[in-house]
């Protein structure tokens, strides 16, 4: 397969994925009354674990302060923890307390549900497809990281 046609075929799956995505953002009040983002961020810092403000950021593609902002209400709301690392006084690790952690699970069932009823039409034939397709997607996306 020709380099343009993979890059065409990604192009593709990204956007529709994005538009799936799309489908799937409910009102995040309904589950927890807080902000999509602030959602979002607790969630992957519950999957992720422990990081530092300088690194979620980054990889939540937010500036700092924007982080710091929403990190002070979770933080005010007893959802995450900030622990000072006690080698380098400069760093904060924040991390999810047991209260956030029940809200981030409550957060994922909502996600979860979303998916499966949004493919509730998809005959068994192509589950098993999809299934076996995302199963190589996700093992060679690992093996990139």
């Amino acid at each position: 397969m020709p380099r343009k046609e993979f890059v065409n075929l990604m192009e593709e799956n990204v956007m529709l994925l994005d538009r799936l995505a799309d489908r799937l953002h409910v009102n995040p009040a309904h589950v927890s009354g807080y902000p999509r983002n602030q959602m979002v961020v607790l969630v992957r810092l519950y999957l992720g674990g422990r990081g530092r403000l300088k690194d979620i950021a980054r990889r939540e593609g937010v500036s700092t302060p924007n982080l710091c902002a929403s990190f002070r209400k979770l933080e005010r709301d007893g959802l995450i923890r900030r622990i000072m690392d006690e080698n380098d006084r400069r760093n904060v690790w924040y991390s999810v307390t047991e209260a956030g952690c029940e809200l981030a699970q409550r957060v994922l069932e909502n996600f979860r549900a979303g998916i499966a009823s949004m493919f509730t039409t998809l005959s068994s034939a192509d589950e098993r497809t999809m299934s076996g397709a995302l199963k190589t997607i996700n093992s060679i996306l690992k093996n990139m990281e």
